[in-house]
C-alpha cells in the first residue's frame, strides 16, 4: 500500500483536510500545539493508498519538541519507498508565511525524488473577500502543481482526489534548489508571495477591528472572564436536560429490567452494581460532552490563541508562559492531550512546569464528582433571568481554585529552584477569526464523550463488580456494615475521620486512585446495597440523605481538586518528561497537600457553621 504525507503549518487547515480525506475525526484545533502525534488513515476515495498527517510546525528548522517530532518523522517518512507524494498545504490568506516552509518541503522532496503538491488552503475567505490568488503563476514559479482548496468547504478536495490517483510523474530535478540555504529560501518566499498572493489588506484590518476589543487592555480582560463564566456555566444550564433524560432512562430500564431477573442474586447485582455503579456515573456523561463542545468553539474561532496572549503577562508571574494557557485549558478536558500540547512550549523549564500545573487543572474525569457534591450541597436556584446560577458559580469557583492551585505550585518551584535552562522568547501566532465548524466540533465532542465512557466504564465496571462482591458477601447485603468491604472500611476510616468521613466514603476514595471518577461509581454501587429498595439512579438523593455535613462536601471538593488520582495521567508524565523521580514526587506530594487543606477546610467550616 503507497503512503501519502500531509504536512502543513499550524492554522492552515490541515487537519480539517485530513479528517475530509479520510473520514476519520481527528481533533482539529485553531491554535499550535494541539496535534502533536502522527495521524494516518485510508483515503476514502482511494482505499489503496494511506495518507499520514504530521504535526504542524513552521520550519524545518525544529525549535520546540513538537516540531521536532514532526521535522524527525518527516524526514524518516522521506527515506520511505512507499511515501510516493507530499501534500504541502498553505493558508493562501496569509501566503509568506506558509511560502517559506513550503519552499523548504519542496527542496527536501528535490533531494529524495518526492513528488509534491502544493495545496492553497482557504480559498472560499479569498472569494467571500473578493480577493485572488495566481495559482499559475505561483505554481510556474514553484514548478510545483498548486491547486486551490476549501478544507471546510470541500472546494477543490476532489481534484486532489483526483490528482492522487494518477501515476507518480517523474520531473527533472532542479540542482539548484537543492542546495539553496534557507536564507536565499527566506528571501524567494517573500518576493513571491508579493507578486502571486492577494493584493489587499481586507483581512488584516477585519483582524484589528476584533483584536482591537478582545485584546484590548479593559475590554479583552473583561470578556476573557465573561467567556470562562460562561464555559463553566454551560455545563450545568445546557447539560442538564440531557442528564435529566439519562436519569430517567436508566430509571425505566432498571424498573423494566430488575424485576424481570428470576435469581436474586443476579437481580440484586444488576440493581446495585449495574444501575447503581456504573448508571450514577452515565448521569454525568452529558457535561463531558458540553465542555468538550465549547472549549472546541473557542479553539476552532481562533479565540484560544487570543486567550493565550492575554494571559501570558499574568502568567509570567507563576513561572509560565502565555503558551501554557493552551495546555493548562485543554486539561479542563484531559491531562493526557494536555500534557501532549505542552510540547509546543518552546522553554524546556516552562515546559517543566506546565507538566507540574496541568494535574491541577479541572479534568473531565473530576466533572462527575464536582458535579455530584455541588448538586448535593449548592441549591439549584438562579438569579437575573437565569443567566447566574449558584451551581454554576460553585463549577467555576473549584475550577479556578485548581487552576489557582497549579499557579501557586509553579510560583513556588520556579523561585525555589535552580533554572538550568535558557529561556527562549513568547512568540504566538495569532490566526485569523473564523465561524467554527460545527460538524467536526460535535463530532469531536462525541467521540471525547464515547472514548471517556468506554475508557472509564471498563474500570468502573471491574471496581463496581469488587465492591458488589465485598459488599454484598457473607450476608447478602442485609447489613453493609458487617460485609467484607464494611471490615475494610473500618480500617481506612480512621485516616479520613479528621475530614468528617465515614468508612463509606474511604472506601470510594481509595478506589478512585485508579481512576478519578471512579468515586461515584463507587458510592452508587455502596448506596445502591444499602437502599435496595429504593431508586437506585439518583445518587445526590442518597448523599444529602446520607447525613454528610456541608464541611465534608467542601473537604471532598479540595480534596479532589488537588489530588492527583490519574494512572494514565501518572504514565504519560513519567513518559513526557523522562523523569519517573518527577512523578512519583508529584504524587505524593500532591496527595499530602490535597489531604492537609480537605482537613483544613472541614474544621474551618466546623468552626464556622457550628
Amino acid at each position: 500500500m503507497s503512503s501519502v504525507i500531509l504536512i502543513g503549518s499550524p492554522n492552515s487547515g490541515k487537519s480539517l483536510l485530513f479528517n475530509r480525506l479520510t473520514g476519520l475525526s481527528q481533533k482539529v484545533a485553531n491554535f499550535p500545539g494541539i496535534t502533536v502525534d502522527v495521524g494516518t488513515g485510508p483515503l476514502q476515495a482511494l482505499p489503496d493508498k494511506t495518507l499520514i498527517d504530521f504535526p504542524g510546525t513552521y520550519s524545518l528548522q525544529a525549535i520546540s519538541a513538537e516540531e521536532e517530532v514532526a521535522v524527525e518523522r518527516f524526514e524518516q517518512s522521506l527515506d520511505d519507498p512507499d511515501v510516493e507524494r507530499v501534500l504541502c498545504i498553505i493558508d493562501a490568506t496569509r501566503l509568506e508565511k506558509s511560502l517559506l516552509f513550503t519552499l523548504q518541503v519542496i527542496r527536501d522532496c528535490e533531494r529524495r525524488g518526492k513528488e509534491v503538491f502544493v495545496l492553497a488552503n482557504m480559498i472560499d475567505v479569498l472569494d467571500s473577500h473578493g480577493l485572488e490568488l495566481d495559482v499559475a503563476g505561483l505554481s510556474a514559479a514553484l514548478h510545483t502543481p498548486v491547486m486551490p482548496i476549501s478544507a471546510r468547504s470541500g472546494k477543490g478536495v476532489d481534484e486532489v482526489v483526483a490528482a492522487l490517483s494518477r501515476a507518480v510523474a517523474p520531473g527533472a530535478r532542479r540542482e539548484h534548489l537543492m542546495h539553496t540555504p534557507d536564507e536565499i529560501l527566506r528571501g524567494e518566499a517573500h518576493s513571491l508571495a508579493r507578486r502571486y498572493g492577494p493584493q489587499g489588506d481586507i483581512l488584516v484590518r477585519e483582524q484589528n477591528r476584533l483584536d482591537s476589543f478582545f485584546l484590548h487592555s479593559l475590554t479583552g480582560g473583561v470578556s476573557f472572564f465573561v467567556i470562562m463564566y460562561l464555559l463553566f456555566q454551560s455545563i450545568f444550564t445546557w447539560s442538564a436536560p440531557a442528564m435529566d433524560a439519562v436519569e430517567m432512562s436508566l430509571g425505566w430500564m432498571a424498573d423494566a429490567i430488575v424485576p424481570n431477573i428470576g435469581n436474586p442474586l443476579l437481580a440484586d447485582f444488576t440493581a446495585d452494581a449495574l444501575f447503581g455503579g456504573i448508571g450514577a456515573f452515565l448521569v454525568f456523561v452529558p457535561q463531558i460532552f458540553v465542555l468538550t463542545f465549547v472549549i472546541g468553539l473557542l479553539e476552532d474561532s481562533g479565540y484560544m490563541a487570543r486567550a493565550a496572549l492575554i494571559c501570558h503577562k499574568p502568567l509570567r508571574l507563576f513561572g509560565l508562559t502565555g503558551k501554557s494557557f493552551i495546555p493548562l485549558l485543554s486539561g479542563t478536558a484531559c491531562a493526557i492531550p494536555a500534557i501532549y500540547a505542552a510540547r509546543a512550549i518552546d522553554s524546556p523549564r516552562k515546559r517543566l512546569l506546565t507538566y507540574m500545573a496541568i494535574p491541577l487543572m479541572p479534568c473531565s474525569a473530576r466533572l462527575p464528582v464536582y458535579t455530584l457534591l455541588i448538586a448535593a450541597f449548592i441549591p439549584s436556584s438562579t438569579a437575573l433571568g437565569g443567566l447566574l446560577g449558584w451551581q454554576g458559580l460553585a463549577m467555576f469557583g473549584i475550577y479556578f481554585f485548581g487552576m489557582l492551585c497549579g499557579l501557586l505550585v509553579t510560583a513556588f518551584v520556579s523561585r525555589t529552584s535552580d533554572d538550568h535552562y535558557n529561556d527562549l522568547p513568547f512568540v504566538l501566532e495569532l490566526p485569523p477569526y473564523r465561524l467554527p465548524g460545527l460538524v467536526p466540533i460535535v463530532r469531536n465532542a462525541w467521540n471525547r464523550s464515547k472514548h471517556f465512557v468506554t475508557k472509564a466504564g471498563k474500570i468502573i465496571f471491574t471496581l463496581a463488580l469488587v465492591i458488589w462482591v465485598l459488599g454484598y458477601f457473607p450476608n447478602y447485603g442485609a447489613d453493609l456494615s458487617e460485609s467484607w468491604l464494611g471490615q475494610i472500611g473500618q480500617v481506612v476510616e480512621p485516616i479520613f475521620q479528621p475530614m468528617g468521613l465515614d468508612w463509606r466514603y474511604g472506601v470510594a476514595i481509595f478506589a478512585s486512585f485508579a481512576a478519578r471518577e471512579v468515586f461515584v461509581g463507587t458510592l452508587g454501587t455502596i448506596f445502591g446495597i444499602e437502599g435496595a429498595d429504593e431508586n437506585m439512579v439518583p445518587l445526590v438523593d442518597h448523599i444529602q440523605g446520607s447525613g454528610l455535613p456541608l464541611g465534608s462536601g467542601l473537604a471532598l471538593l479540595v480534596f479532589f481538586a488537588i489530588s492527583l488520582q490519574c494512572i494514565s495521567t501518572l504514565a504519560i508524565l513519567a513518559k513526557e518528561s523522562a523523569s519517573r523521580s518527577l512523578t512519583l514526587k508529584m504524587f505524593f506530594g500532591y496527595f499530602v497537600l490535597a489531604y492537609v487543606a480537605a482537613v483544613a477546610v472541614f474544621q474551618v467550616t466546623s468552626l464556622v457553621t457550628s
